[in-house]
């Protein structure tokens, strides 16, 4: 029963579980991303017309992830794991564009903004994946304390819908975890527009915003038509999945290229 020690035991061992898969998938991605940063810097381009219309994919796959697991395990007599949560989280991007447009030597203009649309359609799919999930250990639930009628997934549904007064999508939505950052965090971070000057491995954007400016220094490597900016320099972190780097921006090829 829920605050029993036993309870408790259960609830501090599975946090300790998801805290040690995150911290795992991490070291991982790390590495990777290590290996291909190291690789790109020794095979870069160094032509510097950096002009062209960019864009990138936020991967917000393990931040839906690790943010399902969490409310999910709550779910008594059920288990879950990350793998689990990742098989039904796939592929969560959210795009955004930048454009930049030399206007003299190492230096120009740009314009940045994460698409609205992309995000509206990454947080639908986020909570399609996230309502499947929650239904599949539900139907596990019923199952277990002795329920004979049907668990297909049209049942489930009709068993959420008749219980809350909404389908499993909107539920989740209304009283489940946020899933992403908002769309006005995500445009406080990337959207905005001003000049760019770059030296050698290093690209500095500044913000103008109504007078006032912001400046943000990164590294970056670019190699044929991938852009990467892989750290922003003098950063402090501030949270697992705050800054979402590196960003890997592909240039748009127009028709006749």
């Amino acid at each position: 029963m829920e605050g029993t020690p036993a309870a408790a035991g259960r609830g501090t061992s599975m946090r300790k579980t998801i805290k040690n898969a995150v911290f795992t998938l991490l070291f991982l991605t790390l590495i990777a991303s290590t290996a291909l940063l190291t690789y790109l810097h020794f095979f870069a381009s160094y032509d510097k017309e950096l002009s062209g219309e960019w864009t990138a994919n936020l991967d917000m796959t393990q931040q839906a992830s690790v943010t399902a697991l969490a409310w999910l395990q709550d779910i008594e007599g059920v288990s879950v794991s990350m793998e689990d949560m990742e098989s039904y989280m796939q592929e969560l991007t959210i795009q955004v564009n930048l454009t930049l447009e030399q206007t003299a030597r190492s230096e120009g203009t740009f314009y940045c903004n994460v698409s609205p649309e992309s995000y509206d359609a990454c947080r639908q799919a986020a909570y399609e994946a996230f309502a499947l999930a929650f239904q599949d250990l539900l139907a596990g639930r019923l199952r277990m304390a002795g329920y004979t009628g049907s668990t297909d997934k049209e049942a489930m549904e009709a068993l959420v819908t008749e219980t809350f007064g909404m389908p499993t999508v909107s539920y989740l939505m209304s009283y489940g975890p946020a899933l992403l950052p908002s769309l006005e965090d995500l445009q406080v971070g990337y959207d905005g527009s001003g000049t760019y000057k770059e030296s050698e491995d290093i690209l500095t954007r500044q913000f103008d915003a109504g007078g006032a400016v912001t400046t943000k220094t990164e590294y970056y490597i670019w190699k044929d038509s991938k852009l990467i900016l892989y750290e922003e320099i003098g950063s402090v972190p501030a949270g697992l999945f705050s800054d979402y780097y590196p960003m890997v921006y592909t240039l748009k090829q127009s028709p006749n290229q």
